[in-house]
């Protein structure tokens, strides 16, 4: 089972170089250490910056800030059952 903590953690390092607001998943890909094949772990949880804009459908965009990005990753990776 993932960490949803950890999971957080690992997103908010991951996107917080981007310079918000951000507008499309496009926006993130400067900020990410390995571009697209990026990957986040936890538990039996693993997934690249690629599938996850994917799996995800892109999100509700614009986002003001890191954090609102990624809380609403989160909230979408639950609903959709991933974690």
């Amino acid at each position: 089972m993932a960490d949803k903590d950890d999971l957080r953690e690992q997103f908010t390092e991951a996107f917080e170089g981007a310079e918000y607001p951000i507008n499309s998943p496009m926006d993130l890909l400067p900020a990410l250490p390995e571009g697209p094949s990026t990957t986040f772990e936890s538990g039996d949880f693993s997934m690249t910056a690629m599938e996850l804009n994917t799996k995800l459908g892109g999100g509700d965009f614009p986002y003001d800030s890191v954090d609102a990005f990624v809380d609403d990753l989160i909230s979408q990776l639950e609903s959709e059952d991933l974690i």
